[in-house]
């Protein structure tokens, strides 16, 4: 059975749109954002986090900006998954939210190239 549309994965759509093209598909209790098929940023608990390479942690901790930790279930273990949350300021503007979510979409295209890279 189908789940029924989220409206705050709709609110991140139009929220990255003037990136072109962006959808959201439901992933691990959260959900991955993605344009050009490559995930460049994840939702989770009503928060926005941007995948983020050395230079954008930097550029996003100045903002004050959290990082997203996954706590393993079973043992209680937590994991920085490399993203961090998306500035207060630019959840409410779409120029702002999409100036960050290109940097974090430039950081993913070059972790995919680096991948494809690497394989044999």
């Amino acid at each position: 059975m189908a789940k029924a549309p989220d409206p705050f994965h709709d609110f991140v759509v139009e929220l990255f749109a003037p990136l072109g093209l962006v959808t959201v598909r439901r992933m691990f209790g959260g959900a991955g954002v993605f344009s050009n098929k490559v995930m460049f940023a994840l939702l989770a608990e009503g928060e926005i986090y941007l995948k983020c390479d050395a230079a954008l942690r930097e550029a996003l901790e100045a903002e004050n900006s959290d990082p997203f930790v996954w706590v393993r279930p079973s043992d209680g273990r937590q994991f920085d998954m490399g993203y961090l949350k998306l500035p207060s300021d630019a959840a409410e503007d779409p120029d702002l939210a999409s100036a960050w979510g290109r940097r974090a979409l430039d950081v993913a295209l070059k972790a995919k190239s680096a991948k494809k890279k690497t394989k044999p």
